[in-house]
């Protein structure tokens, strides 16, 4: 019976080992290996493989991403990569290594797009990316063949495409604080037929979301489930500080009614926004127009979307909601603004948002991380 038992607390020891590994990820490919081939798609709707770039003198494969602070903040310098060594014969990838599915919401706060193939396409055309910008997030075989460790993780091929260093880009996310050039250094070194002075580095920003990850988005909903949702009533002159916000932080103020089909077919992605902007200075607010006999149905309404965010209810009259809102809006629900601290309105919107429009105004007010 004993030995039984070792047997499983050692199969038990096992699986906890492998699992813990595989939450970390694959081992990063070594120096001095060939370059895994892949066929990825691209934003620009094209297909690419490895032999797309064969006759490049070295090739320099990004694994970056949407989302990540870090990521965005290197983005100028790949950038600027691209562009100084094109001509010289470098051919520069990036490729997104990220399983959307296994990214949280409140992973989202610093970004307006996550990391999908559609919204890689908008961040690319935003962000005139004139290499190619390559989705692995779906099966992810590529990234497990290289094994970047974080977003971005740079890999440098020489001709015959054996690695030659891999790492970082430099040695700061802040441009001001970059003393070692470690990609460039590299590319020059092999340009000129000398050996890379320094051939790894470590690597430096969010981690790369592996499909196993994908349990931790379901348990953050799980979470979310427990949280007490309430809905307060306001008075005209609630609101009107309600708009004016004294308050630190930016506001989002969404006013709705369980009677308008347009705002309840929008309301699951307000509840999305305050998932995702809610650990910085940041406050949603949705008001609903409903009358004091539908209350309950509001709530119920506002249970079902886990809005755990600040609900209220108008008690009063409809056409003084319209004008303490804002004298601009003409009446038809939903109607939704952004104010930022002090009151000055960054978005107003009469009808269904553009969400995508309405999340680059968030973020353009509360900043990124690196500036």
């Amino acid at each position: 019976m004993r030995g039984l038992t070792c047997v499983v607390l050692v199969a038990a020891l096992l699986l906890v080992i492998s699992s813990s590994r595989a939450a970390e990820g694959p081992k990063t490919l070594e120096i001095g290996r060939p370059a895994p081939d892949f066929r990825l798609p691209g934003v620009d709707g094209k297909e690419y493989s490895l032999a797309d770039f064969a006759a490049a003198k070295l090739l320099v494969i990004v694994f970056t991403c949407n989302h990540c602070p870090t990521a965005q903040a290197y983005e100028e310098r790949i950038k600027e990569l691209d562009a100084d060594y094109r001509s010289k014969g470098v051919a520069l990838v990036a490729i997104s290594p990220n399983d959307p599915l296994a990214l949280r919401v409140d992973e989202l706060g610093y970004t307006d797009v996550s990391d999908s193939l559609e919204e890689m396409k908008y961040r690319a055309q935003d962000h005139g990316f004139k290499f190619p910008y390559l989705y692995d997030g779906d099966k992810q075989e590529v990234a497990r063949a290289y094994g970047p460790m974080a977003t971005p993780h740079v890999f440098i091929f020489d001709q015959s495409r054996k690695l030659r260093y891999c790492g970082r880009i430099d040695d700061s996310a802040k441009p001001e604080q970059v003393t070692s050039h470690d990609a460039r250094n590299a590319i020059e070194a092999l340009l000129a037929g000398k050996q890379v002075p320094v051939e790894k580095t470590k690597t430096f920003g969010c981690s790369i979301k592996w499909s196993e990850k994908r349990a931790a988005v379901q348990e953050s909903v799980e979470r979310w489930k427990q949280e007490p949702v309430t809905l307060q009533t306001i008075d005209l002159k609630g609101l009107k500080e309600l708009v004016k916000n004294d308050s630190n932080k930016l506001r989002l103020i969404n006013v709705w009614a369980t009677w308008c089909g347009p705002c309840l077919a929008e309301l699951p992605d307000f509840v999305t926004l305050h998932h995702q902007y809610r650990k910085r200075d940041f406050e949603l607010v949705l008001v609903s127009a409903d009358t004091a006999q539908s209350e309950n149905d509001a709530l119920k309404t506002l249970q079902e979307k886990l809005a755990s965010c600040r609900n209220l209810r108008f008690d009063g009259k409809e056409y003084d909601l319209v004008e303490a809102i804002d004298p601009k809006w003409e009446g038809p629900l939903p109607y939704t603004i952004l104010v930022a601290p002090g009151g000055k309105v960054l978005y107003a919107k009469q009808g269904e948002n553009d969400m995508l429009k309405l999340r680059r105004a968030i973020v353009e007010f509360l900043g990124r991380v690196y500036k």
